[in-house]
């Protein structure tokens, strides 16, 4: 399995709308995705955290350049800033461990590189 955990900070209240708009539309891509084994998002500590677990790296690329995915990740930096990471396993983490893989092991977003 690929396991995809993202995590972002909305850069102001004013950004919530668009966010809301682009996140909606993304995890619903993802629901539908073929390769999909599981999506879920929740908020932990004021960073909006997504889990979505996949069959394998391909199947995530292939929706991560796509869709309303694609359209999002071409708004980001003037929504939020974040770090994403992604890694092959044979299980899934729980929400307990995400927040510190995240901190640990995410890798930050920057301009020109989402």
């Amino acid at each position: 399995m690929y396991i995809s955990i993202t995590g972002l900070k909305l850069k102001g209240p004013l950004s919530a709308p668009r966010f809301w708009w682009h996140a909606l539309r993304s995890m619903a891509q993802a629901r539908k995705a073929p390769g999909i084994l599981s999506v879920d998002a929740r908020l932990i500590d004021g960073i909006h955290h997504t889990l979505t677990v996949w069959q394998d790296r391909a199947a995530m690329l292939a929706y991560l350049r796509s869709g309303a995915h694609l359209q999002a990740m071409r708004a980001f930096h003037g929504i939020a800033t974040g770090a994403v990471m992604g890694y092959e396993a044979d299980t899934s983490p729980t929400w307990k461990e995400l927040p510190a893989l995240w901190r640990d092991r995410g890798r930050w977003v920057t301009p020109g590189k989402t």
